[in-house]
């Protein structure tokens, strides 16, 4: 995890410009590296470094004496850079496993390149030889990238868009930032005079698709056929690699516990692997809560039962309303299920940053849109229609989940893995009849809950125990986060500011006064950035006015039960 910030054209002072790139020092604690690029005194690379692998030679942008025309700065980790490296036979300068993306780039262009990686990045990578730059993402944007672009070719590029806000350029005193859509690369020419101009937007993936690079990675064969037993078998083996392959860091490995059946799982499978590469240390895991809230009861049970070193971090609504300024800022966001649910996020990741040295952090992220985990799937009107739901959830969770966990963790200079999201695990999983992935027996998730039922990975009851809504599970049953929120922000928005509302924000009007609290704050930090929320996270097939399950009907039975 760090940040990378890129400039091509500029036409102010470069070490005015750099100042912007300061924006995200919190993404890279570890050292700082500004460099112009030779033969292009208006171009440049901005690079703050978390040092997760080879802290010797992990400098960016990467160079190789290979490749002098060549230039990369990545945000990510590629877990299958030594399966490449060893198939092509690749001579390595370093251990830096982005180095492949320069090697695989020579060998056959950027379409075969940005295919064949598998992992979590976003890049760019300049090539002064044909004069072009590349930027690229990964499938489900677990890794930030931002973007503006001038018509006369100006192009600066971030991990948040908070180091590109602020830039200034001759022909567009308000620069228009927008995020880069994940799974999609961009080719651009480079011209003389370091402006660029845009040849082709290319989406290299879609989520369904089993990905190219599975034709290199170290996977069991898989075994045919959707007979359950079969299935549940498959989903094992590629969940177990998926946590696997995560291993790869020379830092502390811990995990986010909230007593789920996500984290749960990664947890639980995590321990098994650290175990298994015979890693010295223990595995802390972190769940966070207030007093008598229902996930620290859970995952208390779930450490317990794996063996853990488990923290338990309490905050009191004070703090977790005094945190709001901030996560805000850190988000970019005013999605409301969002703001909520990164408030714990972020208090528990200041807590790991401060106390503990665990810096790769482990967690459930991306299961409830590919599982269809979230209670509103039991209204869904057919098993088609709840698989395009799910489709839809996991093209956006660039906006929503992902966006919430990569900002909370980066806040503190952390970096997440997210094994749910694992190309093979989820690509097999989208694979599989949509009947086969619905909620039964009034259990959502069942498919998933169903293929580790067996293994004594988790307690039996945390194993099938309900969805909570994250922002919900932290508080007590009988004064919930969302409520503690709602009773504070009466007091912040009066009737007359609900009714001017439209006028004062005609985009993605808050319907209410939370919504208004928070869009408040963001227009203070990002003015006139609405629109980089194209929508709200909203609940489907039901008349929902709040995004949180506690509103839900099936989720006030689930709470009597």
């Amino acid at each position: 995890m760090c940040g990378i910030w890129a400039l091509f054209g500029s036409d102010d002072c470069l070490s005015v410009q750099c100042l912007s790139a300061m924006k995200i020092a919190h993404r890279g604690p570890d050292a700082f590296r500004f460099e112009n690029v030779n033969g292009y005194t208006n171009c440049c690379f901005g690079f703050h470094r978390l040092a997760v692998v080879d802290p010797l030679f992990g400098m960016q942008p990467i160079r190789l004496k290979k490749y002098p025309y060549l230039w990369l700065c990545y945000n990510g980790e590629i877990y299958n850079h030594k399966a490449l490296q060893q198939h092509f036979e690749f001579e390595y300068q370093t251990k830096v496993d982005g180095e492949i993306i320069l090697h695989l780039y020579d060998k056959g262009g950027i379409e075969q390149t940005i295919c064949l990686l598998d992992g979590v990045f976003a890049f760019i990578l300049l090539d002064t030889a044909n004069k072009k730059v590349f930027l690229g993402r990964d499938t489900y944007g677990v890794r930030p990238l931002f973007k503006a672009m001038t018509e006369d070719g100006f192009l600066a590029v971030c991990s948040e868009a908070k180091g590109l806000v602020t830039l200034k350029h001759s022909t567009a005193p308000f620069l228009k930032v927008e995020p880069f859509l994940p799974g999609h690369y961009e080719v651009l020419d480079l011209k003389p005079s370091g402006k660029v101009a845009s040849v082709e937007m290319v989406k290299y993936h879609h989520c369904r698709d089993e990905p190219l690079h599975a034709l290199h990675d170290s996977v069991e064969k898989l075994f045919p056929g959707f007979e359950i037993e079969t299935v549940k078998t498959n989903l094992r083996i590629l969940f177990d690699n998926a946590v696997k392959k995560r291993l790869m860091t020379d830092r502390r490995i811990g995990c986010l516990l909230s007593g789920g059946l996500d984290s749960s799982l990664v947890a639980a499978t995590l321990l098994k692997q650290l175990k298994e590469a015979q890693v010295q240390y223990a595995l802390q895991t972190f769940a966070i809560g207030m007093e008598d809230s229902p996930d620290l009861l859970a995952a208390r049970k779930v450490a317990n039962h794996i063996g853990s070193e488990h923290h338990e971090v309490l905050f009191n609504s004070e703090e977790g309303i005094q945190a709001l300024d901030e996560v805000i800022f850190s988000l970019e966001t005013y999605d409301i299920t969002t703001v909520r649910a990164s408030v714990g996020m972020y208090l528990i990741s200041k807590y790991i940053r401060k106390n503990t040295d665990s810096v790769v952090i482990f967690s459930g992220e991306g299961s409830d849109e590919l599982t269809q985990g979230y209670i509103y799937f039991h209204k869904a009107p057919s098993p088609e229609k709840a698989e395009e739901e799910s489709e839809r959830l996991l093209k956006e969770l660039y906006l929503f989940d992902v966006l919430r966990a990569d900002r909370t963790t980066a806040a503190h200079g952390l970096e997440l893995r997210v094994p749910f999201l694992d190309h093979r695990f989820s690509s097999y999983y989208l694979s599989l009849p949509p009947e086969m992935r619905i909620p039964k027996n009034g259990i959502e998730k069942h498919l998933l809950r169903e293929a580790f039922e067996d293994s004594n990975l988790i307690p039996k009851e945390i194993l099938w125990r309900p969805k909570e809504a994250f922002s919900d599970g932290i508080t007590s049953v009988k004064n919930s986060w969302f409520q503690i929120l709602q009773e504070y922000v009466e007091h912040q928005v009066d009737d007359a500011m609900m009714a001017a509302a439209a006028q004062k924000f005609p985009f993605n009007t808050p319907q209410t006064k939370e919504g208004y609290y928070y869009r408040q704050i963001f227009e203070q930090h990002y003015p006139g950035r609405a629109d980089w929320l194209t929508h709200y996270w909203m609940p489907k097939w039901i008349n929902a006015t709040d995004p949180s399950a506690r509103t839900l009907s099936h989720y006030k039975s689930a709470a009597k039960a």
